[in-house]
């Protein structure tokens, strides 16, 4: 079992989901825990994402920790954008995040070589 330290941002809360607009693509950063206390902001990701109409890359490699919530997070934010005719690629998770999705087999909707990941602008 891996101990880490828990991190707090400057409101107190140990994870979230942040939505930032490129030129080509939208990003959706996710950090820390993500559980059912995120269930706003990923509400909020979703729209905005679907609202731009570009690409989604999904950055999960700040997580520490992901129930059921952020797989239904991710799950939502594949199928919305796919029924949009978005891509929409989870590159490189870490282990935690790997590990659930494989877990409740839903990983082969992330598999790199169905849908490539979008390269993050700089």
């Amino acid at each position: 079992m891996q101990v880490s330290n828990t991190e707090f941002d400057n409101r107190g809360r140990t994870g979230g989901i942040m939505f930032e607009e490129q030129s080509r693509t939208s990003v959706v950063s996710m950090w820390g825990e993500i559980d059912v206390s995120l269930r706003g902001e990923s509400s909020a990701a979703i729209a905005n994402a679907l609202e731009r109409a570009k690409a989604v890359v999904i950055d999960t490699s700040k997580v520490t920790f992901m129930d059921s919530t952020g797989v239904a997070f991710l799950m939502q934010m594949y199928t919305y954008g796919t029924q949009d005719g978005l891509t929409v690629s989870l590159p490189e998770p870490p282990p935690v995040v790997r590990t659930v999705i494989e877990m409740l087999g839903v990983d082969a909707l992330f598999a790199q070589e169905a849908h490539p990941a979008v390269a993050q602008e700089a």
